[in-house]
C-alpha cells in the first residue's frame, strides 16, 4: 500500500488486494507449477496489479500451492478442492496450468460455472478429451483461449508478415525442421511428459506448437495426416540406468544427471515429493516410456498447401528450420540461440536468426529483424500482455479453442497413423462445424 492508503480502500471480495479497485477481473490458477508461477501468477502479482486479481490457487500439491501463493505475497487463498475455488474465488477466469491429461476436466468445470479459461498448450491429448471442452464451450458461450507464445515472437510475427506479402504466390509447400537439444530434449523423458496417457507424446504436447505456426501462417486448416515415429535415443536404449538421478549408482558418468536438491527445482520438486511421489529427476532410459523422441510427418490442407516436419529430441543444439515454398518464390528461416561446435556462419546450421526471400527471378531479399528479449524468443512477455490487457488482436494473434483444436488434431492424427500405419484424416477425429 502508499503512504496515506488504509486497508479499507483495498478491500476486494474480502481479500487485501493492493491497488485494485472492482473494475479488476479475477483469476484462478489451476496447476501451481513451474509454468503457471513463473509466466502467469508472479508477472501478475507484480506488473498488472491494475487489471488482474489472482482470487484463487488450486494444485493437487499442496504444497506447490503454498510455494506459489508465498511468491506473489501470501494473501492469495489457497485451495484443495476445485470445486470449492469456483464457488467461492467466482473467479471471471480460470488458469490452466496443470498436466496436459487434466486441462479437459479443469477446462469443462469452469466452462460449466460461468468462467472463461485460458490455457496452456496444448488444449487436451486425444480427440475424445478435445470433444468434450468444445462442446462445454458451445453450450455455454463461454470462451476458451490457447496460449500460443510463438505467435507472439517477434520473428514468428515477421515470418508471417514475409509470406503474406504476396511476394511467394500461392503457397504450396511448408518444410518445417524442429531440433531440441539433448539439454531441453532429455527433460521431456525424466519427467510426467514421457507416458502418452500424460501429454499425448511430443506430437501432442511439444508439435501443437509447431502446427499452430503453420495453420496461422498458412491461414488454412489441415485435413490429413501420414506420421512415423520411434523412441531411438532415449527409453530403454541402455543397459546402465536406474529409477531417478537421486541416488543412481550410475551418476557420476551419465551425461543426463541432475540434481535437483538444489534452488528452484529443490523448492518445486524435491521438498514437495512426499505429497505426490513425483520425481522430477526419472531416468530418461526408463522402460515406462513411452512417447517417440524421433517423428517424421506429412500433412495436406484444405487449399491443397503440403508440409514435411520432423522432430528430434537429441541434436547438438536447439532451434528450427522452415522454408515456405510457393509459386513465386522461395522463404527460408532459421532459428537457433547456440552453436554446434562453432560450425556455423550465422544462418546455416547452427547460431544464428535469419529470414531471408528467394524469388524465382533471382531476387535475394534479407528481412530485417528486431531485437527480441524475454522467455521464448519475447513471446511470452507480449503474450500475457494482451491476454490481461487485451487491445487490437495485431496479427490475429490470440489463439481460440478452434486454433487450439486444429493444432492438436494434427498430433492426434499423427499418434493414430504411428499406431495403425496409415494416413489419417483430421474429420475422423474431430467436428469442427
Amino acid at each position: 500500500m502508499g503512504a496515506g492508503d488504509t486497508a479499507a480502500d483495498f478491500v476486494y471480495d474480502g481479500l487485501f488486494l493492493e491497488g485494485k479497485g472492482p473494475e479488476v477481473k479475477k483469476y484462478a490458477f489451476v496447476g501451481a507449477g513451474n509454468r503457471g508461477t513463473y509466466m502467469y501468477a508472479v508477472p501478475m502479482s507484480r506488473n498488472y496489479a491494475d487489471t488482474a486479481a489472482i482470487v484463487g490457487v488450486f494444485d493437487t500439491n499442496a504444497k506447490r500451492s503454498a510455494l506459489l501463493q508465498a511468491r506473489i505475497g501470501g494473501h492469495v487463498p489457497v485451495y484443495e478442492d476445485y470445486a470449492v475455488m469456483l464457488d467461492q474465488a467466482k473467479p471471471d477466469v480460470v488458469i490452466v496450468t496443470s498436466i496436459d491429461s487434466t486441462h479437459h476436466t479443469y477446462i469443462v468445470a469452469a466452462l460449466l460455472a460461468g468462467c472463461d479459461v485460458i490455457t496452456e498448450k496444448p488444449l487436451t491429448i486425444d480427440e475424445d478429451k478435445c470433444e468434450l471442452i468444445l462442446e462445454a464451450e458451445r453450450r455455454t458461450g463461454k470462451q476458451v483461449t490457447v496460449t500460443f507464445n510463438l505467435r507472439y515472437m517477434p520473428f514468428m510475427g515477421r515470418l508471417k508478415e514475409m509470406a503474406g506479402e504476396k511476394t511467394l504466390g500461392q503457397i504450396t509447400h511448408v518444410h518445417f525442421e524442429w531440433f531440441l537439444d539433448t539439454k531441453h530434449g532429455a527433460d521431456y523423458f525424466r519427467r510426467w511428459h514421457r507416458q502418452k496417457q500424460n501429454s499425448g507424446g511430443l506430437l501432442v504436447h511439444k508439435s501443437t506448437h509447431h502446427f499452430d505456426i503453420v495453420n496461422w501462417v498458412l491461414e488454412d486448416e489441415p485435413v490429413e495426416v501420414h506420421a512415423f515415429g520411434a523412441t531411438r535415443f532415449y527409453g530403454p536404449t541402455r543397459k546402465e540406468r536406474g529409477v531417478r538421478c537421486s541416488g543412481c549408482e550410475y551418476a557420476a558418468s551419465c551425461e543426463f544427471h541432475i540434481d535437483i536438491r538444489e534452488g528452484n527445482y529443490r523448492l518445486l520438486y524435491s521438498d514437495c515429493e512426499d505429497v505426490d511421489q513425483y520425481y522430477r529427476d526419472a531416468c530418461v532410459f526408463a522402460e515406462e516410456i513411452d512417447i517417440e523422441d524421433t517423428v517424421s510427418l506429412t500433412a495436406r490442407y484444405a487449399r491443397g498447401a503440403m508440409m514435411s516436419y520432423s522432430l528430434t529430441a537429441y541434436a547438438p543444439y536447439e532451434g528450427f528450420r522452415m522454408v515456405i515454398t510457393g509459386t513465386a518464390g522461395r522463404l527460408e528461416a532459421v532459428y537457433s540461440e547456440s552453436d554446434a561446435g562453432g560450425m556455423s556462419d550465422g544462418v546455416g546450421m547452427g547460431m544464428g536468426k535469419m529470414i531471408r526471400l528467394f524469388g524465382r527471378h533471382g531476387q535475394v531479399i534479407d528481412a530485417p529483424l528486431a531485437e527480441e528479449s524475454g522467455g521464448h524468443g519475447g513471446g511470452d512477455e507480449r503474450l500475457l500482455r494482451a491476454l490481461l490487457i487485451g487491445g487490437d488482436d495485431e496479427g490475429g494473434r490470440q489463439a481460440t479453442s478452434r486454433d487450439g483444436a486444429l493444432s492438436c488434431a494434427i498430433g492426434f492424427a499423427a499418434n493414430r497413423s504411428i499406431r495403425e500405419g496409415r494416413p489419417v484424416r483430421i474429420a475422423e477425429l474431430i467436428k469442427l462445424g
